[in-house]
């Protein structure tokens, strides 16, 4: 078991982890703080040497192919007692040098993204089979932090109280043109333009968020007025009143924001106001997991704060409002696992155990990542004059009034 057993001494202090290696020894990894406990055995002699050089990469690999499987416990609790105990694993010195080496690694894979490879990042995740993201997500197909206001929120009620929230940031008004960066399947598109008497572009580089989207417009009469489009953003030409852009930037790669923020301040119209929605974390620029980047999302990157506005600064943009959501997150992936495991057979019978596996490990791993980890969401409101928007917040809790208000009313009439 050494080195793994040197390793794991020093990372479980909360807990405890029962590992019965290769030839079937036990070992105990017993916390002083009290915590999970799970029994995983190892099925691999070179696993032991894996976990060590690259944690979280070889224990999602071994969950994946079931060379780590558990006695006792699970996946759940395995990665509840690895929150518990993450800045232990990352003081040890193997895990030091291994983070200098992926700093290293990080900035080389960085390099600029362009259209050819960011289209082939979006296609391994978003054009999947349909009937996989209709299993576990809202019924508007939302696939990004909700937005909860109350403990007894559906996932429903939460994502539409994200679009809601993010309309009220957005000071709609009839006769605008606005631009949706990274629409998905359409919906935040089509809330807008029922919000006001609005024109809406929604850009996407997946085939198959492109074809659902356009056929939830032609469904919702509202085709004239909302069109989708397969363009990357640097692709996109004209001005806009109003622009949004809701989990897209993760994917946009570290070397290329000045430009996106160069592309936006050129699309923006000098009287308007973007709106950014973006995963970030609170801790200095670091790197991205490594098995998200292999499996999830390939050049997908949550970036801190001061890479975000170190790039806004020199494109003359006026940070007008930064809303930090902290747990929103969590509870939206903790829900989406719920529903993913309600239809967990199903969707085995779409792909196989495997994708099971590496599915759960992805939504259970994030949503400890937000729940007790540096990873949270922002919501970074843009413009050319520091005007753009009234001086107090107090116009977004009333747009964000008014627009339930005219939601009540409409269902009222229905």
């Amino acid at each position: 078991m050494f080195p793994l057993s040197h390793l794991l001494k020093r990372f479980v202090q909360s807990g405890c982890l029962y590992v019965i290696d290769p030839d079937g020894k036990r070992h105990v990894f017993k916390g002083s703080e009290p915590g999970p406990e799970v029994t995983m055995r190892l099925h691999d002699r070179a696993l032991v040497w894996r976990l060590v050089l690259n944690t979280e990469l070889a224990a999602g690999e071994a969950y994946m192919d079931g060379s780590l499987t558990f006695d006792e416990g699970g996946i759940a609790e395995l990665l509840q007692l690895f929150a518990r105990n993450r800045y232990h694993l990352a003081a040890h010195p193997v895990q030091v040098q291994m983070k200098k080496l992926r700093l290293a690694l990080h900035r080389f894979s960085q390099r600029r993204i362009n259209r050819q490879k960011a289209q082939k990042n979006v296609a391994h995740h978003y054009d999947l089979n349909r009937a996989l993201y209709e299993m576990f997500l809202d019924q508007d197909m939302q696939y990004s932090c909700a937005y909860f206001t109350g403990p007894d929120d559906t996932l429903e009620q939460a994502q539409l109280q994200k679009k809601r929230h993010i309309a009220a940031k957005l000071q709609l008004a009839d006769g605008q043109r606005i631009l949706d960066i990274g629409c998905g399947w359409g919906g935040m598109a089509l809330f807008l333009a029922q919000c006001a008497d609005v024109e809406v572009l929604g850009v996407t580089l997946s085939t198959e968020q492109l074809a659902l989207a356009r056929q939830r417009a032609e469904a919702a009469g509202l085709s004239e007025r909302v069109t989708f489009e397969l363009k990357d953003y640097r692709e996109i030409e004209g001005t806009f009143d109003r622009i949004v852009s809701v989990g897209m930037f993760e994917h946009v790669g570290t070397a290329n924001y000045w430009d996106f923020f160069a592309q936006l301040n050129r699309l923006l119209d000098q009287d308007g106001v973007a709106l950014l929605h973006s995963i970030g974390h609170m801790s200095p620029p670091g790197t991205a997991s490594p098995w998200l980047d292999k499996y999830i999302f390939p050049g997908g990157y949550a970036p801190a704060l001061s890479e975000v506005l170190t790039a806004v600064e020199p494109n003359q943009l006026w940070v007008t409002d930064i809303e930090v959501l902290r747990v929103h997150y969590a509870r939206t992936l903790e829900e989406w696992n719920r529903r993913f495991q309600a239809n967990r057979a199903r969707i085995a019978e779409i792909y196989d155990e495997r994708f099971c596996r590496m599915w759960e490990f992805y939504l259970i791993s994030c949503a400890q990542m937000f729940r007790t980890g540096a990873q949270m969401v922002f919501q970074m409101q843009l413009a050319h004059k520091r005007d753009a928007v009234p001086l107090t917040r107090n116009y977004m809790f009333e747009n964000e009034q008014q627009l339930a208000e005219q939601a009540e009313t409409a269902t009222a009439a229905e």
